[in-house]
């Protein structure tokens, strides 16, 4: 047991487990660059004072997730005792902190990340991503209830794991999932679903915005993901799933956007 200090730069959309309830995949940087997953994680169970955003360090108690092989997972020792630390903040949109911590080790090859990913002597499952060029976002409509076996286990886990805790309404589900589909250095395309709690968010304002307009909702994510990301310098930050790691041929999901200004400084140069 130890104590981390993490930068926090991924929480995705709250999922639920028969094991755990409700559930947020959250992850970040140690300060060496390296990738740390903490999982999991009631987020929205935890008090106020330790409702951490993104890019803000925290300090907590960290051990290996022995239920978890992947090399990255940790789960935190105590909930309550998160210490928020600093915010970095996105210097006029330049990012140029946040890239100093974020971008020690980008793949490029989707080939190269799979076969580590595969590897067991590596079993890479947190990575930092530059797609060569973004072809599109693609959006599918998917169910619109959480399994009611997962309900039914979602109001046992609150009862029995956190009874001091307040009882939470479960959590909507998106309608559609959305994708991104990519091509990298070599021209390998790939589509990987988004899963970022920012995209769910983001669909849920617009909705609201356009009074229920599921289309123009659809239509606002897909102007945000494809229009106005393009005119950034464009990161993915992916992940896998402990189910799918070993027997997906690409295990790989969309768990964040890391879109800094371009550097039109060092391009010319």
């Amino acid at each position: 047991m130890s104590k981390e200090k993490v930068l926090i730069t991924v929480k995705t959309y709250p999922t639920y487990s028969k094991s755990y309830e409700e559930l947020v995949c959250t992850a970040g940087f140690k300060e060496d660059g390296s990738f740390i997953r903490i999982y999991p994680m009631p987020y929205r169970k935890l008090e106020y004072e330790q409702q951490f955003e993104k890019y803000r360090w925290i300090e907590l108690e960290l051990v290996r997730n022995t239920k978890d092989f992947r090399p990255e997972s940790y789960r935190p020792v105590n909930y309550e005792k998160i210490t928020q630390l600093d915010f970095v903040d996105s210097e006029k949109g330049t990012w140029n902190r946040r890239k100093e911590i974020c971008l020690k080790k980008v793949y490029n090859d989707m080939s190269v990340l799979i076969k580590e990913a595969h590897d067991p002597a590596k079993w890479v499952s947190l990575a930092v991503f530059k797609p060569a060029f973004i072809d599109d976002v693609i959006i599918k409509e998917t169910e619109r209830e959480w399994k009611k076996a997962e309900e039914i286990a979602i109001n046992k886990e609150q009862m029995d794991l956190f009874p001091e805790h307040k009882k939470l309404e479960i959590v909507k589900k998106v309608p559609y999932n959305f994708y991104y589909r990519f091509r990298d250095i070599n021209e390998k395309k790939s589509e990987l679903m988004i899963s970022d709690w920012e995209a769910a968010k983001l669909y849920w304002n617009c909705l609201k915005k356009h009074d229920n307009d599921e289309k123009k909702a659809c239509d606002d994510v897909r102007k945000k993901y494809m229009d106005e990301f393009s005119k950034k310098d464009i990161y993915l930050f992916l992940g896998t799933t402990k189910e799918h790691h070993v027997k997906s041929r690409n295990p790989f999901i969309v768990i964040g956007v890391f879109y800094p200004k371009i550097d039109l400084q060092g391009k010319l140069f």
